[in-house]
């Protein structure tokens, strides 16, 4: 059997506690899943593995009929959330980036379009050259190399609010073993999968990472599938004057804007952490500030299907940069919120109005929080009046 999006397995005693939580809130979130389980039961989801590799087109067979879209969603931070090293800004800006933790001593030397990291611990170096830079570097950036097949993760990386190295998130050692431990630590098997799957297109063939049609960051075929036989179909209806639209391509490529709207929160959180996905594997505590569509589901004013108002992609176009000014949201709350205290709720204004102010709504109801690891205060997407004296609401 399944229910709300549990999956028939085998659990932990912390999963079975999970478990127990997450079903006495199924009637109010029956319609979100666990993103596992989209993936098992939908034809297209983000992460989703696909037979063959050549399946995908690649975006500039896309911009060929939407260039509008494919030339803004290169601006944005998912199109360059994972890319080769030598397409790092951060890393051809800066010749030489170093800390020290202790005895040992952490270094990125680039030069001539090639990173080399260094650790050292006065008497013997590791070194290696980097080949991915996972992160647009707005928070930070991380490293990738590999070595005899294997890939490794540096336990460096670049943080903006430091405009420095400093160790990789969760992986701070402060007596490694070795230096080859100190280094770096080894991703495979299903987190290389996963990270890849998030960070890039085309990654995932035959449930396996797939280094020879992976396209470095999130372009159109990571939300939109693999787009080679819509592409095709629309060449040949080209050549014969016809014009595909609506029904006639909805099974040849994914359209995410028709969603429903729980639908197209759990699309988002297939890599930013649905409600599931949160409850069944949680960051604990504070840490799922950075699980934005788990915090909106959260949120007060989210019913059991949602509002298309108050979805991710009402407020962030994913074709277009992030805006980051918090005031330029205010439309989108009062879209719901009535804009003056003397109005009264209706059907398509259920909100009342802010008692304070109606400008910068997101800077009171949407407070932001500091994670020490990533040296960078993140939005929370509760929704909420937000109390002084009250702790995190996780």
């Amino acid at each position: 059997m399944r229910s709300c999006g549990i999956s028939n397995r085998v659990l932990s005693h912390s999963a079975v506690a999970a478990f127990i939580f997450a079903t006495l809130a199924c009637s109010a979130l029956h319609a979100q899943m666990a993103t596992e389980d989209r993936l098992l039961y939908r034809a297209w989801w983000p992460r989703h593995s696909v037979p063959h590799g050549t399946e995908f087109a690649g975006a500039a067979a896309c911009a060929k009929c939407h260039a509008g879209k494919a030339t803004t969603q290169k601006s944005t931070p998912m199109a360059r959330t994972a890319l080769p090293v030598a397409e790092s800004d951060i890393l051809a800006t800066r010749d030489r980036l170093s800390f020290q933790a202790g005895k040992i001593t952490y270094q990125i030397s680039t030069a001539g379009g090639k990173s080399v990291y260094t650790v050292a611990d006065g008497t013997h170096n590791l070194s290696a050259p980097l080949m991915w830079a996972f992160g647009d570097g707005h928070v930070g950036q991380s490293y990738l190399f590999e070595r005899e097949g294997n890939f490794y993760e540096s336990r460096a990386s670049y943080f903006d609010g430091l405009q420095a190295l400093d160790f990789t998130p969760g992986r701070k050692l402060t007596e490694p073993q070795n230096l080859e431990q100190a280094m770096a630590r080894p991703v495979s098997g299903d987190e290389l999968v996963r990270c890849f799957s998030c960070h890039a297109t085309g990654s995932t063939v035959a449930e396996k990472f797939d280094r020879s049609h992976t396209m470095p960051g999130i372009t159109c075929e990571a939300c939109h599938g693999p787009g080679m036989k819509h592409a095709v179909a629309q060449k040949l209806a080209s050549a014969e004057g016809q014009v595909l639209e609506g029904d006639a391509t909805t099974d040849l490529i994914f359209n995410p804007a028709k969603l429903k709207p729980a639908d197209s929160v759990d699309f988002c959180g297939s890599c930013h952490g649905t409600w599931w996905d949160v409850k069944l594997a949680p960051p604990v505590g504070i840490a799922n500030v950075r699980s934005q569509p788990y915090r909106l589901e959260k949120s007060r004013c989210w019913g059991t299907n949602g509002d298309a108002r108050i979805t991710c992609v009402a407020c962030h176009d994913p074709h277009q940069k992030l805006v980051r000014d918090t005031a330029s949201y205010d439309k989108n709350c009062l879209s719901c919120h009535l804009a003056a205290m003397s109005l009264k709720p209706t059907s398509d204004h259920p909100g009342l109005a802010c008692k304070v102010s109606t400008k910068d709504c997101a800077s009171c109801h949407m407070p932001k929080y500091e994670l020490a690891d990533f040296h960078y205060r993140f939005t929370d997407h509760d929704i909420r009046v937000v109390r002084s004296d009250a702790p995190y609401p996780e």
